[in-house]
C-alpha cells in the first residue's frame, strides 16, 4: 500500500493534474465574492438576489467559501505531498549520478553525443593534445576528472538542482498557505461603518470609528461622460477600551485611502467599498377628508431596536412591526434580509382626545389601501442618506513565508533556466582520440 501511495505522488502526470484542478478551482472561486467580503446579509438571500441563477448555484455548490473548504485544502496538501515525494523520488538517484560520474566513457556513448569528434593522433602527440585541452577548458571555467587516458570536464552543475529548488520555494508557499488555516493565523473580513459609527475591529480588542467617508471626484467638462472617481476616503479613529472604566479611549487617527491602510498591530484596514445608505425616512401623517398634513416624524432605522414610539403634535405613533425587506411569502409578511432594501412598518396611530387608535401599513414603494375607517394615512415624505464605507480589516502572517517561498522559487528558475550543466569527455584508444560534448539545455 506504501508503494502504491509513493508511485502515486511520484508520478509528475499527477503533479500535473492536481495543479490544473487546483488552477480550475481557484479561478472559479473569483467569478462571485466570496462571503466574507459580501455586506453583512444571509449569504443564501444575497448571492439569488445579486447574481441570479448562477449566484444561487454558485451559493449552493459550496464556491462562496471556496479558499477554507475542505477539498481546497485537500488539493493544496496532496500537491505539497507530490512535490515531496517527486523530489525525493529524483534527487537521491541524481545525486548519486552526478558524484559518481564514469570518466571513462564507452566510446558508442561518446559517439552519441550531440557533438562528437574522431580525430587520429599520434602516440607523441597524444600528450600535447590533453594539455591543450585541458588549458583551454580550465580558462572556461571547467572542473577536470582523468582516469587512464580519459578525460571529464564539466560546469555548471548546480543548474540541475533548479527543479529542486524551485520544490523547495514551492512547498514552503505551501506551507504558508496551509498556515492560514490555523485560527488567529490569518484572516480577512469586511466591515461596513456609517459616518458617525463605532464598531470593533473584527480579529482585535480595538474600536474604530468612521468620522467622515467620501469619494472626490476629477472635474469634467463633458456632460454625458460621468465623472471620474479621484479618490475614495475614510478619516477613521482606533479606540482601545479602558480595562477598568471600560470607556473608549482615543488611540490613532488616520485617512484611509486605497493602497494606503491604516496598520494597528498586525492587522492592515483597507478602504474596501463606498455607497450611500438609507439613514430614516420622513413620514407624513395625512388627513384622508381634507388632504391636509397634519404632522411629520422621522424613523432612523439604526435607532428602530430602542426607539418605538414617535409624537408629532397631537399624534403618538407606536411600530408594531418593522420588515427591513419587505416580502410575501405564503400569504405572511417576511423579510428577506437585515438590510433595509424595502422596509414596510405595521404603524399604531393615537390622537390626542380620541380612544379610538387606528393601525396602518406602510410599504416602500407600495400605495396600500389601509381600513376604510381609519381617518389618517401614513405617507412617505422623504429619505434621508448617509456615507456608508466598507474597511476590509486583513491580518495575514504568511506574507514573509511567501516572500521567501517566492525567492527561493526564483533562484531556482534562474538555475534551472539560464544555467546548463555541460560536459566534455575525451578518450584516446589505439591512435585515435575521442571527443564527445554534452549540455542539458
Amino acid at each position: 500500500l506504501l508503494d502504491r501511495i509513493w508511485n502515486f505522488f511520484s508520478s509528475v502526470k499527477v503533479a500535473v493534474i492536481l495543479l490544473v484542478i487546483t488552477l480550475i478551482a481557484a479561478a472559479l472561486g473569483t467569478v462571485f465574492p466570496q462571503e466574507e467580503f459580501i455586506p453583512s446579509q444571509l449569504p443564501e438571500i444575497y448571492y439569488q438576489q445579486e447574481y441570479g441563477f448562477w449566484g444561487d448555484l454558485f451559493y449552493r455548490l459550496g464556491f462562496t467559501r471556496m479558499y477554507t473548504s475542505w477539498w481546497f485544502i485537500l488539493l493544496i496538501s496532496m500537491i505539497g505531498i507530490s512535490l515531496v515525494i517527486c523530489s525525493l523520488d529524483r534527487v537521491v538517484p541524481l545525486y548519486r549520478a552526478l558524484k559518481n560520474q564514469t570518466v571513462k566513457k564507452d566510446l558508442e556513448f561518446i559517439r552519441r553525443q550531440r557533438i562528437s569528434i574522431e580525430q587520429e593522433v599520434s602516440e607523441k602527440e597524444k600528450e600535447l593534445f590533453f594539455q591543450t585541452w585541458k588549458e583551454q577548458l580550465r580558462k572556461r571555467h571547467y572542473r577536470i576528472y582523468e582516469e587512464q587516458e580519459a578525460l571529464l570536464a564539466e560546469k555548471g552543475r548546480m543548474s540541475r538542482w533548479g527543479p529542486y529548488i524551485n520544490h523547495i520555494g514551492l512547498i514552503i508557499f505551501l506551507i504558508g498557505v496551509l498556515l492560514r488555516y490555523l485560527p488567529g493565523w490569518n484572516f480577512s473580513e469586511v466591515v461596513y461603518l456609517r459616518e458617525g459609527e463605532t464598531k470593533q475591529v473584527p480579529g482585535t480588542s480595538y474600536y474604530i470609528k468612521n468620522e467622515r467617508s467620501f469619494a472626490e471626484f476629477y472635474s469634467n467638462n463633458d456632460a454625458n461622460q460621468p465623472p471620474m472617481v479621484k479618490k475614495y476616503q475614510t478619516d477613521a479613529v482606533v479606540y482601545i477600551q479602558d480595562a477598568k472604566t471600560g470607556k473608549l479611549k482615543p488611540m490613532k487617527k488616520q485617512a484611509i485611502l486605497v493602497n494606503h491602510p491604516l496598520r494597528i498591530d498586525d492587522v492592515n484596514i483597507y478602504q474596501y467599498d463606498l455607497q450611500t445608505a438609507l439613514k430614516g425616512l420622513q413620514l407624513a401623517i395625512v388627513d384622508r377628508k381634507s388632504k391636509a398634513v397634519r404632522g411629520h416624524f422621522t424613523v432612523y432605522f439604526d435607532e428602530i431596536s430602542t426607539k418605538k414610539v414617535y409624537q408629532t403634535g397631537p399624534f403618538t405613533l407606536r411600530i408594531l412591526e418593522y420588515y427591513p425587506d419587505f416580502a410575501m411569502e405564503n400569504n405572511r409578511p417576511i423579510t428577506k434580509s437585515a438590510e433595509p432594501n424595502r422596509p414596510a412598518f405595521i404603524f399604531e396611530l393615537e390622537e390626542k382626545g380620541n380612544p379610538v387608535k387606528e393601525v396602518s401599513w406602510v410599504i416602500s414603494g407600495v400605495n396600500f389601501q389601509n381600513p376604510p375607517e381609519n381617518r389618517y394615512d401614513i405617507t412617505f415624505a422623504n429619505l434621508e442618506t448617509i456615507n456608508e464605507t466598507g474597511l476590509l480589516v486583513r491580518k495575514e502572517k504568511s506574507i514573509p513565508i511567501y516572500i521567501l517561498g517566492g525567492t527561493i522559487f526564483m533562484i531556482g528558475l534562474v538555475m534551472g533556466f539560464y544555467w546548463q550543466h555541460r560536459r566534455v569527455w575525451i578518450r584516446y584508444q589505439q591512435g585515435k582520440v575521442y571527443l564527445g560534448a554534452h549540455t542539458n539545455k
